[in-house]
């Protein structure tokens, strides 16, 4: 496997890298939070981005897409990182997208997936119940009763929920907690009946939601796949999700070690630059390394998804694992070399460690993936 990227991927990365330093740097982002945005993401922003055929990228041509893999989207998330960019690609061009394409039938990519190209709708993946991620620790329940499908239950933490047009939700149909089998996926609409949907705050300032589900009455058209066999296929669906976020937690890293390193550069302290330090050096060197390594699992995970590799869970825990240990270590170094002014809110530098503290625990925490990496690797 060739850790590099294609031309057409280093296309894209170009495109993304000048789009992030012109329309949407941190100053973007910090106007985000400090007028309050109820998106918590700029509509106009998304508008462009799904004019530059963004929102469609894993979604097939026959739709209205590109299908041009996770790696393509990937490279444009490392981007956007890199400014902390705020915006519906993860929620809805990454998870929404891939759901409705791997379990929907044909009516239901028909109706959703042009939508989700053409940024008519964004949409949400309702999955995790619990204070730890767990994609099979679902009690939400669906019954069908009569000619209705009747769920009950809670979702919390559901990325872009408090902003979605359509919720995906996975509920269990058969079997207990815990199980694999027994899981089913359903679509509906924000405004159905039987869905409060609660904004939470955090210390990223991004878009999250709880949501509770109370006889929420949907029709038979609404369950998307087959009943109860939703199971192998979300974790793979989550598995594209945790290499996106892989690579804009990379996108993080690297502009948080940039700017580090460029005011060790300029602090002057007794009388020379405080990156003449050989300690500070030494730390900086760590951090580089690293970073090196981060980049090569984010990128071994991108081309096993795209090559439909066997090793597609392993990979996408080795890059979720390691990105979010080296962001760990690198927003903490980074608060720390800059001294008092990095946890000022004037200073930029904070963003990346609030934002590192909230995407470590999307998708599963180190802890968790490490836990995985092993299991699936048979040790």
């Amino acid at each position: 496997m060739k850790l590099i990227l294609s031309e057409e991927q280093q296309f894209l990365k170009n495109t993304a890298q000048n789009f992030a330093k012109e329309k949407t740097p941190v100053k973007h982002f910090r106007e985000l939070r400090d007028n309050k945005e109820a998106l918590c993401w700029d509509s106009n922003i998304w508008k462009e981005m799904v004019e530059l055929g963004w929102s469609g990228i894993l979604i097939p041509e026959d739709f209205g897409g590109s299908d041009f893999g996770i790696g393509g989207i990937s490279v444009i998330m490392q981007e956007l990182g890199k400014t902390l960019t705020p915006s519906p690609l993860l929620a809805t061009s990454v998870l929404g997208a891939s759901t409705i394409s791997m379990l929907g039938n044909k009516d239901h990519k028909s109706e959703y997936l042009p939508k989700i190209v053409s940024g008519k709708i964004t949409t949400a993946l309702a999955i995790d119940e619990g204070s730890h991620h767990n994609p099979f620790n679902v009690e939400t329940s669906a019954k069908l009763e009569g000619d209705k499908w009747v769920l009950n239950g809670k979702k919390v933490f559901v990325v872009d929920g408090a902003s979605a047009d359509i919720i995906l939700i996975v509920a269990r149909t058969s079997g207990k907690n815990g199980d694999s089998n027994g899981l089913s996926v359903f679509i509906t609409n924000k405004n159905s009946k039987g869905l409060d949907i609660s904004k939470i705050s955090t210390a990223d300032s991004r878009n999250y939601a709880n949501i509770d589900i109370s006889n929420l009455k949907l029709d038979q058209s609404s369950l998307l796949g087959e009943k109860d066999t939703s199971g192998e296929i979300i974790e793979k669906i989550l598995d594209l999700g945790r290499i996106a976020i892989s690579a804009e937690m990379l996108g993080n890293t690297e502009e948080a070690f940039e700017v580090t390193v460029n005011y060790l550069k300029e602090r002057k302290q007794f009388g020379v630059t405080i990156g003449s330090f050989q300690a500070l050096q030494h730390r900086a060197a760590k951090m580089f390394c690293e970073i090196e390594l981060t980049r090569s699992a984010v990128l071994a995970a991108m081309h096993a998804a795209d090559e439909n590799s066997n090793e597609l869970e392993r990979l996408a825990s080795l890059a979720k694992f390691q990105s979010g240990e080296t962001l760990h270590l690198v927003s903490n170094e980074a608060i720390q070399m800059h001294g008092g002014i990095g946890v000022t809110d004037e200073h930029d530098i904070g963003f990346y460690l609030k934002r590192a503290r909230v995407a470590e625990q999307l998708f599963g925490t180190c802890e968790y993936h490490q836990e995985r990496y092993a299991n699936i690797s048979g040790f």
